[in-house]
């Protein structure tokens, strides 16, 4: 049985990398995708995250992730997956627009995709990027959690200000939409993530119990 105590990220492995929807792994019960521009540091949260340097590759020359890939927590059938990034990769355009097919075959088609982590460079938040994921989630009605990132490069009160900035923008989402500062330098709003995270991860209880309804007649 899936609890609190089932997801330790550090425990968190990689699986595999898959180019295409149909190379995604098809024993996920739930997974977490990350999103974010090139340079919005989704390697960087991942590994704070997971308490990994070394689990997603990071590197100087943005747009490096390429591939759709996973990585299982524990013994548990939940992932996380880092998803391709966008913005700065520095590939020819007709590549840019293959992964852009692939992620949109990801993003519209992976059945056990239960929340978005959207990565944005707090310096610079809601890029045409990051505005089309939104736009994809309300379509979609995915819940969406914007991680405000390298929150430490700017001081405590413009990065409040941000927040607030960021969060008066996607109030027409309502309940759709979570947003927080980070700082994977430091680890500031570790705690807050992995709490949203348990919330998309752990079936809630009404869950459980439509399951075992499943079966039951209706009184007569």
């Amino acid at each position: 049985m899936l609890d609190q105590e089932s997801l330790t990220y550090t425990n968190t492995h990689f699986v595999k990398s898959a180019a295409k929807l149909n190379q995604c792994p098809m024993d996920v019960l739930r997974e977490v995708a990350f999103a974010g521009r090139s340079n919005a540091g989704k390697s960087s949260a991942l590994n704070t995250l997971t308490g990994n340097k070394k689990l997603a590759r990071t590197s100087k020359t943005p747009g490096r992730t390429q591939l759709i890939n996973y990585f299982q927590i524990a013994e548990t059938p939940l992932c996380l997956v880092d998803l391709p990034g966008y913005g700065f990769a520095k590939v020819p355009v007709a590549k840019k627009n293959e992964w852009q097919k692939e992620l949109g075959n990801y993003l519209d088609k992976r059945d056990v995709l239960v929340g978005l982590v959207l990565l944005m460079d707090i310096r610079h938040p809601l890029k045409e990027f990051d505005n089309s994921m939104l736009d994809w989630a309300r379509e979609k009605q995915m819940p969406v959690h914007i991680l405000l990132t390298k929150a430490d490069k700017l001081k405590r009160g413009p990065a409040q200000n941000t927040l607030l900035q960021v969060k008066k923008a996607v109030k027409d989402l309502g309940d759709l939409v979570t947003v927080q500062t980070f700082s994977s330098h430091n680890g500031d709003g570790l705690k807050i993530l992995k709490n949203r995270l348990n919330s998309w991860l752990l079936p809630p209880e009404t869950d459980a119990e439509e399951e075992l309804a499943v079966g039951v007649p209706d009184p007569e």
